[in-house]
């Protein structure tokens, strides 16, 4: 099973989008103006991770971001899902 979330905002610049997950890590246009720890997507990652499944991320900067995690459905192991 595939969930996706997207919105039209500012995007993530391409040099960042790898680093999303990493813990306390702030994008750089946001850290100074947006209240937060850096925590978010790194616990998000954590629970998909713990229950089988993969998060990510796809970005074009001016238009926006998708994030997206997938979970095994009952009974399936992630590599029979593929």
């Amino acid at each position: 099973m595939k969930i996706s979330v997207r919105d039209s905002g500012p995007g993530i610049p391409r040099k960042e989008l790898a680093r999303v997950f990493e813990r306390y890590y702030r994008l750089a246009v946001t850290a100074s103006r947006v209240p937060g720890t850096g925590m978010g997507l790194t616990i998000a990652r954590d629970i998909v991770r713990a229950h089988g499944g993969d998060i990510g991320v796809d970005s074009e900067p001016g238009l926006g971001s998708e994030f997206f995690f997938t979970l095994p459905t009952a009974g399936k192991k992630k590599e029979e899902e593929s």
